[in-house]
């Protein structure tokens, strides 16, 4: 697994949980006592063998930057690293801060495109779940897919708050709608729940 960089992303304003994120960003926010919400999805990289993860950083990140620090210290012949991208201004086109997730990637292709990477893991800094990246990586592989997207289904009342994929029989993404709420917008992106249930998703 060497040659997957991981890149998480670190969240913006996180007005939901507010007054939990008053002057610290999502994935900063404390959970179970010593731990943040950044190392799940940390944890769930080296878990999975990964240990090439770069953390993209801009709003209120003093204290993301601060626990990561001092948390995830590799052994030097590791090869391993947690490493900050923060977003920052430079010469040239482009020279304000990250205006989406898309862009916070775009601008920091020049990681991604080091001798030795073949893969690259994009992941959100602020979700709470478990996962074996590996089984991804496998499946992606197998099925030679440009890009492989992990997804839950969700039911009709809660697909007004996320990105809603519409997959065809084989899996394949064949359309996508950020945060449907009318009918005719959930239709379009609606997959079979039969279809659902007969894979074990």
């Amino acid at each position: 697994m060497k040659n997957i960089a991981c890149l998480v992303l670190g969240g913006g304003k996180g007005t939901r949980l507010q007054p939990l994120t008053s002057g610290r960003s999502k994935p900063a926010v404390p959970l179970a006592g010593k731990y943040r919400l950044i190392d799940i999805p940390i944890s769930n990289c080296l878990n999975s063998g990964m240990s090439r993860i770069y953390l993209l950083t801009q709003f209120e990140s003093v204290s993301l930057h601060r626990h990561i620090r001092q948390t995830f210290n590799f052994d030097q012949f590791n090869g391993g690293f947690v490493e900050i991208l923060a977003a920052q201004q430079t010469e040239g086109p482009g020279d304000d801060w990250y205006q989406g997730t898309a862009d916070a990637v775009r601008k920091n292709l020049r990681y991604l495109k080091q001798h030795g990477i073949d893969y690259v893991l994009i992941l959100s800094g602020d979700q709470l779940y478990q996962m074996d990246f590996r089984d991804m990586v496998r499946t992606h592989r197998q099925t030679g897919a440009d890009v492989t997207i992990a997804a839950l289904p969700v039911d009709r009342r809660q697909a007004a708050g996320f990105g809603i994929m519409r997959l065809n029989d084989s899996g394949r993404i064949e359309g996508f709608l950020e945060k449907p709420t009318t009918d005719a917008e959930i239709n379009m992106v609606r997959t079979d729940p039969e279809w659902i249930d007969a894979r074990g998703i």
